[in-house]
């Protein structure tokens, strides 16, 4: 019996082990990717042409969606704190709780989360499918480096893109909430817009732009690792892309509960 027991530790804490020094050679690619990408960036700049192509593909291309879903999520949001409000009588604080809620959090998580399902997975396909068809090395044989022709405009792109999108969320989200405010609560305008910007802060609006921006770098840097590192034919691009939306939607989750937890300590 403590023959058994000893044979399910040890396998436990080789199996945590394993895990661990998985997870430790992965943060190290990841790191590694991140300070070629940044040297790269200063030391020969980017190409204009592919930087604005990737800007249309990651934010014109997706500010369909980004609109769409932050303009719902405020109605929502709007009605289900107007189940508890009303039994208060606090209607009017539902404009600063839709306001507050889009710019600290919702605005840059779902925009980060619509980008990376998005645009992460197409970056991680496209160079996965370049990998395994040997166009990678073909770039290095030519001595053009891989990580400044190919993730360094992708870096740029998203850094400049992803706060844009967050923006425009942040507005959306707060038109949906004065639709519902205004149309179905009875609500007057000027008091909504009033109870709207008036507890917003310049820190508010800033905490988020700083999460977004945090979120862009991971989704790009994940999203390129897991493509230049696919291997296996089709499959291997398919486990990569895979791979690439499940990492980033954890470490995006994992950032904003980091951010959110320091910002509060800052304020207070």
């Amino acid at each position: 019996m403590a023959d058994m027991r000893s044979l399910s530790i040890k396998r436990l804490l080789n199996f945590t082990g394993r895990k661990i020094s998985g997870f430790t050679i992965y943060l190290g690619g990841i790191t590694v990717l991140f300070l070629r990408t940044v040297y790269w960036l200063f030391s020969l700049g980017t190409r204009r042409r592919q930087v604005l192509e990737q800007m249309r593909m990651i934010g014109v291309a997706s500010f369909p969606i980004v609109l769409l879903i932050s303009f719902f999520t405020g109605m929502v949001l709007a009605l289900q704190s107007a189940y508890q409000m009303q039994k208060v009588s606090a209607e009017m604080y539902i404009a600063s709780l839709v306001a507050l809620s889009m710019t600290r959090e919702l605005g840059p998580v779902l925009t980060g989360l619509i980008v990376a399902g998005r645009c992460g997975a197409a970056i991680t396909a496209e160079l996965g499918t370049m990998k395994v068809t040997e166009q990678v090395d073909a770039l290095e044989s030519m001595s053009v480096n891989p990580v400044h022709y190919l993730v360094v405009p992708r870096f740029v792109a998203m850094i400049i893109m992803v706060p844009l999108l967050t923006i425009y969320a942040d507005f959306f989200g707060i038109l949906g909430g004065y639709v519902i405010g205004v149309g179905r609560l009875n609500i007057s305008s000027s008091m909504y817009m009033t109870m709207t910007w008036d507890p917003l802060a310049v820190k508010d609006v800033v905490t988020g732009l700083i999460k977004s921006l945090s979120f862009a770098a991971l989704i790009c840097l994940i999203s390129c690792y897991e493509g230049l590192n696919s291997a296996g034919g089709a499959e291997g691009v398919g486990k990569a892309t895979t791979s690439s939306v499940v990492k980033s939607f954890i470490l995006i989750i994992i950032a904003d509960c980091f951010f959110t937890a320091l910002f509060y300590f800052i304020g207070n």
